[in-house]
């Protein structure tokens, strides 16, 4: 079944992205997963953050309009290259094996993976912790990088949500996810500062960063993309943006 799955995703990259268009002033869908604060979330029946105002101030720099709509993380690559939206902006971690498949903008946010443990668990690296149940999104980097130690039984869940509580109650021994999204947590409800910790941050070969998602051979609205997050950056507003998101986390990132 993982084999057909893939190969009816790859097919869908390779007839379903090639004539992709995108000219100034026209309207760009892009799909957001909202359950990643600051980066991107609901509030008030509204999209915001990071992400959502970083696209946006791409598009007025680069002339092209954009649409949000809220979208779900499970099946999200295959509804974009079925042409459901023509942007997914899902806090995706650029790889190399994602971009055999789809084709990403520049980065706009360098993020690590980190372990959220209880306080009273001692741990140096992720070996440490094999033989133990750790909470994780399938099909993120997360979920990868725990396939890759070995030995770590993962939980899937839908989101950090869900996870963290199941923490607090004893049900999993750690959560591997996103350094921004743990510190938003830990900010946000005094009971993880409370009980849990930021026990490891995973180290790369090279950073990570988050990139915007596009239909593989989308050529033209990948250029308007890359257009505008290098105006973003060049004119200051980048630094602006992580002013209002993201600068309050400094001391847990």
């Amino acid at each position: 079944m993982i084999r057909l799955c893939l190969t009816v995703f790859c097919l869908m990259c390779l007839f379903g992205g090639i004539a992709q268009a995108a000219e100034p002033g026209e309207v760009v869908v892009v799909g957001h997963v909202p359950a990643s604060p600051p980066i991107e979330f609901m509030e008030r029946g509204r999209l915001v953050g990071y992400a959502v105002d970083y696209i946006d101030a791409a598009a007025k720099e680069a002339g092209f309009q954009v649409k949000h709509i809220p979208v779900a993380w499970d099946g999200s690559f295959v509804d974009l290259t079925g042409r459901k939206y023509d942007v997914l902006a899902a806090s995706v971690t650029i790889t190399e094996e994602r971009a055999k498949l789809v084709s990403f903008s520049m980065p706009y946010f360098e993020v690590r993976q980190v372990l959220v443990t209880p306080k009273s668990t001692e741990v140096s690296s992720l070996a440490d912790m094999k033989g133990t149940y750790v909470g994780v999104q399938l099909g993120t980097t997360g979920y990868m990088t725990l396939k890759k130690a070995g030995g770590i039984l993962p939980l899937i869940y839908d989101n950090l949500t869900t996870a963290m509580p199941a923490m607090l109650q004893g049900n999993i021994d750690g959560v591997l996810c996103d350094n921004i999204t743990a510190a938003n947590l830990f900010l946000q409800d005094k009971r993880y500062a409370e009980k849990l910790k930021i026990a490891l941050v995973i180290t790369a070969d090279t950073p990570d960063y988050y990139g915007f998602v596009v239909r593989a051979g989308s050529r033209q609205l990948l250029g308007l993309l890359n257009k505008g997050i290098a105006a973003v950056k060049e004119k200051g507003i980048e630094k602006e943006l992580r002013k209002k998101w993201v600068d309050r986390y400094a001391g847990l990132l």
